[in-house]
């Protein structure tokens, strides 16, 4: 527990424990993290509140993402076609210049590339192309994101 401005005292003691954390990343004190030392995060990374990274295998996060709230992370999975139903992993890989709204569900083996756009409330059970704004359950390309080097100016009324 740590009041909502100490984004440094968070990254701090996820360091502690192994997590590799770029700079200036702002991680919310309600995001949950199971495995610390599996958790690499680049740099300018926003995470919100109530993120979940039930990351048994590795989770990895490129600089500059965007991660709403409600956004769960998991890389369990289970054996289910032996009586035992093992436990497993599969890492997840989120590359840079993505944002993921809000009560998103990443699955295991899931990469998102490069500057996509995840639709809110999508389920992401396979990979996704970089480029794209993709959404749905399951969730899927649907259309390029359109980049602007510069923000335009709007125009003035009258003009």
């Amino acid at each position: 527990m740590s009041p909502q401005i100490l984004y440094g005292w968070r990254n701090f003691l996820l360091r502690a424990f192994g997590a590799k954390i770029g700079n200036g990343v702002r991680i919310r004190s309600t995001t949950r993290v199971t495995y610390p030392w599996k958790l690499t995060i680049g740099d300018y990374v926003w995470v919100g509140d109530d993120c979940v990274f039930y990351n048994l295998g590795e989770i990895v996060v490129g600089s500059h993402v965007a991660i709403a709230h409600d956004v769960y992370f998991c890389t369990g999975i289970h054996g289910y076609r032996k009586i035992e139903f093992p436990i497993g992993q599969k890492p997840i890989r989120i590359e840079d210049e993505v944002w993921i709204p809000n009560d998103v569900f990443i699955g295991p083996g899931v990469a998102v590339g490069k500057g996509s756009i995840v639709g809110a409330r999508s389920t992401v059970l396979s990979d996704l192309p970089g480029g794209m704004i993709c959404y749905g359950n399951p969730a899927k390309a649907i259309k390029p994101r359109e980049m602007r080097e510069q923000v335009e100016k709007p125009e003035e009324e009258g003009d």
